[in-house]
């Protein structure tokens, strides 16, 4: 029984006592060794003393490479050896040894401690420096400096689109020395240059709110489309100009005001029609060329150009007329439309039209030609109109009923002065640029037109009445009767009265009686002027003295011959019928000007004429 008891108990002390000797034997190998399992720094360490550790770091160090991962899938090194790269041992290895427990080695087997060590390398700086210089990426025709983020040029299908940043490849060396200096001196495998910030990046990237709110900013913009209402006519402003005036200042969207100002200049050329000559059909079926005067549409510059910002700001699409700072009553050619105050100064006649209709029609009495004052031809819109307003003038103040002006201070009003109007009163006794009117004919032009009305003035002439003509005529006559026996010296009054003459619409022409005695006198100048003495040419081809004509065939007064028995033009008569010399004729018959009428039958104007 004893036996059998010994021998369980040496059962179990044997073995134990072999586990106590081995654990122990271990636990005093690993006070000076690491245990089995041990890496440092991804080195396997274990069962290695202190002497053996270094000499393996030493090995790693001296084969040591720091690879380089570049941009766009490139790649680089620098060797340990190229820099003298070496370990410095400073008991870091021997303080984590000490902070092994040797007795807990079997816990350190099953767990595989894995140590890490701060290490400590040396090199030489100006080494690495030079071989950081030497890499391919440091050369300057392999960088390519980056790019911000920006804005794409328009097109017509995508508007404005991001242009993304372009990171490049430019290297910013100094912090590339620095990120190798870290990665060798802990000997890293590999150095990610994007990750340690080697690179010169963009400044503006992709994801920048201030470029991307420019960018839609700049849509907007672009996408705006203005339709122009020009009557039959339109206009469209979209993307295709407004592009063109767009750009991008530090981000900031802008619009070039110049350009803007073009385009509403160039709108302008072609739609406005103010200060630009009319054709005018003229109540006596001719037409005439109008080519002064402001009436007609003018686009506002200052105002459309407002309105187009402000378009753009707002966005979309827009139907509207440009901003007008003077309207007419219709577009195309004939913007007075049907509605107008037609004034013919030749007949002294006028006539308002509304929406086509005859209102009324009107002598007046115009500017008085010979002192300067005469009315002003053009086409005008009514400035305003008022009622019993004092004209005022040099040496002049006069108050009328109606006042409706056109053209600066020239305007239509009645003038209860006069007694008499049309004819040509106005060439002797007219305005002093207003068109005087009978005061019925002046209330219902007041009631019919209002601010802006079309007042189209002209001269037509032809249109001249027959009495008017007449004098014309008479004027005429009375110059060619003064040049008497042709001399050298009489060639001043043949050529005035030649010109007088040709002064004359034809319908006037037909009553100058003595015309052939003007182009006898102008044949006898010629014959004197060539050295030919008229004297002596036969009887039926020398120039005629008029004084030597018979009485009977001296001119006599158109106004008091039948029509039928006017003298027709002398150049179809033959020669021996050429009137006499009207100074032969009685006093009484002689040619009459029809403004020398007895003074208290003229019209009389207190105001001079306004």
């Amino acid at each position: 029984m004893q036996n059998k008891k010994t021998r369980i108990v040496l059962f179990i002390a044997i073995p134990l006592t072999v586990f106590v000797i081995v654990y122990v034997a271990f636990a005093a190998f690993f006070q000076k060794h690491f245990c089995f399992g041990t890496t440092i720094d991804g080195i396997s360490v274990g069962g290695y003393g202190i002497e053996k550790v270094e000499e393996i770091i030493r090995q790693e160090v001296e084969g040591y490479s720091l690879q380089l991962v570049m941009r766009e899938g490139a790649a680089e090194e620098i060797a340990g050896q190229s820099i003298s790269l070496a370990p410095v041992f400073q008991g870091e290895i021997e303080e984590l040894l000490e902070e092994q427990n040797g007795f807990f080695w079997p816990a350190i087997w099953l767990r595989k401690e894995k140590l890490e060590l701060e290490r400590v390398v040396t090199y030489e700086e100006e080494a690495l420096e030079q071989s950081v210089k030497k890499l391919s990426c440091m050369k300057k025709e392999n960088q390519r400096e980056p790019e911000n983020a920006g804005i794409s040029e328009y097109s017509r299908k995508n508007g404005y689109e991001l242009k993304p940043a372009d990171y490049g490849t430019a290297i910013n060396e100094e912090a590339l020395v620095k990120a190798v200096e870290e990665a060798i001196t802990v000997l890293a495998d590999e150095l990610d240059l994007e990750e340690a910030g080697c690179y010169q990046n963009p400044e503006v990237l992709d994801d920048n709110e201030k470029l991307l709110s420019c960018i839609e900013q700049m849509n907007q913009y672009a996408a705006t489309v203005i339709n122009y209402d020009f009557g039959e006519k339109s206009e469209t402003l979209d993307g295709d100009t407004i592009h063109i005036w767009l750009s991008a200042e530090d981000n900031e969207p802008q619009i070039d005001r110049e350009a803007v100002e073009e385009y509403v200049k160039e709108l302008g050329k072609k739609y406005n029609t103010a200060y630009q000559p009319k054709e005018f059909d003229t109540s006596y079926g001719k037409t005439v060329t109008i080519s002064n005067g402001f009436y007609g549409w003018r686009i506002d510059r200052e105002e459309e150009i407002g309105q187009i910002l402000a378009d753009l700001a707002q966005g979309g699409t827009i139907n509207r007329e440009p901003v007008y700072s003077q309207r007419a009553n219709s577009h195309g050619d004939k913007d007075y439309g049907e509605s107008y105050v037609e004034i013919n100064l030749t007949a002294q006649h006028l006539f308002l039209y509304k929406d086509g209709a005859l209102v009324v029609e009107s002598d007046f009495v115009s500017g008085k030609v010979s002192n300067g004052n005469a009315t002003p031809t053009g086409a005008f819109g009514l400035t305003y109109k008022t009622m019993d307003a004092v004209l005022r003038g040099e040496n002049y103040e006069t108050p009328v009923k109606y006042w409706m002006p056109f053209a600066g201070d020239v305007g239509m009003h009645d003038a209860t002065w006069r007694s008499k109007f049309g004819g040509n009163i106005y060439k002797t006794n007219g305005s002093h640029g207003c068109i005087n009117l009978p005061l019925s004919v002046a209330e219902k032009i007041y009631g019919a037109i209002d601010k802006g009305y079309a007042v189209l003035v002209y001269e037509l002439p032809g249109t001249e009445s027959k009495a008017v003509q007449q004098q014309d005529a008479t004027t005429v006559i009375n110059m060619i009767n003064t040049i008497g026996i042709v001399t050298l010296e009489s060639e001043p009054v043949i050529t005035g009265a030649r010109n007088l003459y040709d002064a004359l619409p034809d319908s006037a022409k037909a009553y100058v009686t003595n015309y052939n005695i003007l182009t006898a006198a102008e044949a006898a100048l010629a014959a004197l002027k060539a050295g030919v003495d008229p004297n002596t040419q036969p009887t039926e081809q020398q120039p005629v003295d008029p004084n030597t004509q018979p009485a009977e065939q001296q001119p006599v007064d158109p106004n008091t011959q039948p029509a039928e028995q006017q003298p027709v033009d002398p150049n179809t008569q033959p020669a021996e019928q050429q009137p006499t010399d009207s100074n032969a004729q009685p006093t009484e018959q002689q040619p009459t000007d029809s403004n020398a009428q007895p003074t208290e039958q003229q019209p009389t104007d207190p105001t001079s004429g306004q």
